[in-house]
């Protein structure tokens, strides 16, 4: 039986779901350093319009940078301001 362990995105035959317009405002990148490694974490925040198509194992590209996805969407019901809030991560060294 698969469950949410054992299922993986295929991103080598990744599909485009949604392309448009958005609001991408940085968060606050953060450093991990240890003898074995040394990686900077950027964070952005990400709105899109309520008619996008996104969940929380998807990646999202900005610029041509790749970010995942770190927490499930929040969905804001407000009229004509309605949107998708979307949390994102990528790891450098």
């Amino acid at each position: 039986m698969a469950d949410a362990y054992t299922n993986r995105r295929d991103w080598e035959r990744s599909t485009r779901v949604w392309s448009g317009l958005a609001s991408v405002q940085p968060g606050k990148p953060y450093t991990v350093r240890s003898p074995e490694r040394e990686t900077t974490v950027d964070r952005v925040l990400i709105y899109l319009p309520p008619s996008a198509v996104v969940d929380s194992a998807d990646r999202i590209t900005v610029r041509g940078i790749h970010y995942q996805v770190e927490d499930e969407p929040a969905r804001w019901v407000a009229g004509r301001l309605s949107h998708i809030t979307i949390k994102a991560v990528r790891v450098r060294r």
